[in-house]
């Protein structure tokens, strides 16, 4: 009988050996495998091992998109392990594609080639990108050529990137998106620059705002936008027009191609609000506009929109010529002004507000005329005069020399006091120039005029002396009228001193001879009396000659017999 030799146990290891090898030689590889199954979540997947092993379906599911596997399909998966605890193989879908990234990457990289990858996620300092089974790290600052507010709009979409470093052995990718457009912007400045000029309109991206204006992205070159060509309207800070990141068309104002710099303009876009100004207000026109800016000396008001005009501090109000335009009007109030002046050519229009309103000073000449009487309080009292508040708001001037007929001015304003109700008479009305003249004396008849109507020039009157010394005297007359008489109007003899012929309270008979107006004095003589009985003794006696009554004798006797 023959004998069969038993294996040994070199026999045994090698066979050993050699099928642990063949399993081995799966592991850390990337196989085909078939799709056999998708249960649960997770695909079946056939490599040609003794058991077939599962991957999540996520694996096969790109960023943003549905699952991109079915039974039947064959795929790339690397063998992590041939056999777990449970006897299945242990695959991966994602380290295959990232291994088969990796060879491709490195290829690119090496070439200086650009990669498309797509951003999926947001990590501390940056972003990721999916480069098609590799993941890279983009740091915040190779985003863009500006700094971004929201990446939300660039995740998710496919893109080129640039490959800045890569360590396989520590699985790091470092990518730039700001290199790309870098290229991109040079290239497209390059045509910029060659094709740019003045009144060309061009679009263009807002990139940073400052006080003065904004700085725009033209795509390679930057221009300035100036707050004053952003809108023709009043613009306090750009940021009410435009905002970073904002798109818009502009036109080239002006091109320096030495120093590479170029002003932009907005507003220029539309039509100029100036253009026939004068004739769509013309003088006197009312309009409703609003405050835009209040200042010491006035307000502005827009009146449409990019054209405003300026209601001086003088035109708000008919009778407070210095008011604080604070405390009229409000940035925003809408308020009704006329057009005054324009001047198209320096873009100004002046513009009145109290022209709106009636002129409380030609409603006043309206209403009253001279002579009429008023009331009013006294507002203030000044050197001068004193002022009466009068309807409408306005005031009217009693000067010092209407306030008493007898008494000074400056005497008779003692009297008074501020918030006194007083009645005076109108003595005079300029609207035009805002006066209005007063009398507080004309209330009361003039005596005065009244003595004058009484007693005509010539005529004798009397009265009692107050006070005399050498140059003459002063008598009252009555109802507070006085009469002066020289000292050489005492008699038809000379007198040198008025004080040896009169003494106060002595009662005098004198000629009435003239008006001192100035001093209002009734002026009188003695003198003049005594040539007027004179005279009429004269004539007296020439009458009576006829009679035989001529002696001068005779003539006294009549008349002493007639008295």
């Amino acid at each position: 009988m023959a004998s069969t030799a038993m294996p040994t146990r070199d026999d045994f290891a090698a066979l050993l050996d050699k099928s642990l090898g063949e399993s081995q030689s799966f592991e850390g590889k990337v196989v085909k495998g078939r799709v056999t199954a998708i249960e649960n979540d997770l695909v079946v997947i056939d490599v040609g091992l003794k058991s077939e092993g599962r991957v999540s379906i996520r694996e096969f599911t790109p960023p943003g998109q549905a699952p991109q596997v079915s039974v039947g399909d064959d795929v790339d998966v690397y063998v992590d392990r041939v056999e777990n605890a449970f006897g299945e193989a242990m695959l991966s879908r994602d380290r295959a594609r990232r291994e088969a990234a990796w060879d491709k990457l490195e290829t690119q990289f090496n070439a200086g080639e650009r990669v498309d990858g797509t951003i999926f996620g947001r990590v501390k300092g940056g972003f990721t990108v999916d480069l098609g089974g590799a993941v890279a790290f983009l740091p915040g600052s190779q985003v863009d050529i500006r700094p971004v507010r929201d990446v939300t709009p660039l995740m998710g979409i496919a893109q080129p990137f640039q490959l800045l470093k890569m360590d396989r052995k520590r699985g790091n990718i470092v990518v730039s998106r700001r290199s790309i457009l870098e290229e991109t912007r040079a290239e497209a400045r390059t045509g910029l620059i060659q094709s740019l000029a003045e009144g060309q309109v061009i679009d263009g991206v807002v990139k940073n705002i400052t006080d003065y204006g904004a700085f725009v992205d033209l795509g390679g070159i930057d221009g300035l936008l100036h707050i004053t060509d952003m809108a023709w309207k009043r613009v306090r800070h750009p940021s009410e027009v435009v905002e970073v990141g904002q798109e818009l068309d502009v036109r080239v104002l002006k091109y320096d191609r030495e120093r590479n710099r170029v002003s932009l303009g907005l507003k220029q876009l539309g039509e100029d609000p100036w253009d026939n100004i004068a004739r769509r207000y013309p003088a006197n026109t009312r309009v409703f506009g609003k405050v835009s800016n209040v200042t010491d000396y006035g307000a502005f008001v827009e009146i449409e929109p990019g054209v405003e005009g300026l209601v001086h501090v003088s035109e708000m109000d008919w009778t407070n010529k210095n008011v604080n335009p604070a405390k009229v009007v409000q940035i925003g109030d809408e308020v009704e002004v006329m057009i005054l002046d324009i001047d198209g050519e320096r873009r100004r229009i002046s513009l009145g507000m109290k022209q709106c309103r009636v002129n409380p000073w030609e409603e006043f000449s309206q209403n009253h005329q001279k002579g009429d009487r008023v009331r009013g309080a006294i507002k203030s009292i000044t050197d001068f005069g004193i002022f009466i508040g009068l309807p409408g708001g306005i005031d009217g001037l009693v000067h010092l020399s209407d306030l008493d007929w007898n008494e000074p001015g400056e005497v008779a304003v003692r009297r008074y006091s501020k918030g006194q109700e007083v009645e005076a008479v109108v003595l005079a009305i300029d609207g035009s120039r805002e006066r209005i003249s007063l009398g507080v004396k004309q209330v009361s008849s003039d005596p005065l005029a009244a003595f004058i109507a009484d007693n005509t020039k010539g005529e004798i009157v009397s009265g009692t002396v107050t006070t005399v010394d050498q140059r003459g005297a002063v008598i009252d007359l009555g109802d507070g009228v006085e009469g002066y008489i020289k000292a050489n109007d005492l008699s038809r003899e000379r007198v040198e001193d008025a004080t040896k012929v009169l003494k106060e309270g002595d009662t005098l008979e004198a000629r009435f001879i003239g008006v001192d107006r100035k001093s209002r004095t009734i002026m009188l003589s003695v003198r003049e009396k005594e040539i007027q009985e004179e005279a009429e003794v004269v004539a007296e006696y020439s009458r009576n000659a006829s009679t035989g009554k001529t002696s001068l004798g005779d003539l006294l006797k009549d008349q002493l017999g007639n008295n």
